[in-house]
């Protein structure tokens, strides 16, 4: 266990850092997994939109990585653009 008290106050930060990390992935996962889900190309791209928003606001806090952002955005236009 941690002797000094700053050291008490990181782990303290440390952990509502990583549950409030875990819990916008976790979301934007869902969102990804919804998006890839739809058939109907007008709903799937006004999703697209807010999908494409979160995963920029993930990368910009570095919670997953700018490339992994931008494939992730990449394959779900490349998923819209193959609907009928």
């Amino acid at each position: 266990m941690a002797n000094h008290k700053s050291s008490i106050k990181r782990i303290r930060q440390t952990q509502t850092k990583n549950l409030r990390n875990r819990y916008y992935g976790k979301t934007a996962r869902n969102a990804v997994r919804k998006l890839r889900a739809l058939t109907n190309k007008e709903e799937a791209v006004t999703l697209y939109a807010t999908v494409s928003s979160m995963l920029d606001k993930l990368a910009k806090k570095n919670i997953i990585h700018k490339n992994k952002a931008n494939n992730l955005k990449s394959k779900l236009a490349l998923h819209i653009n193959k609907m009928a």
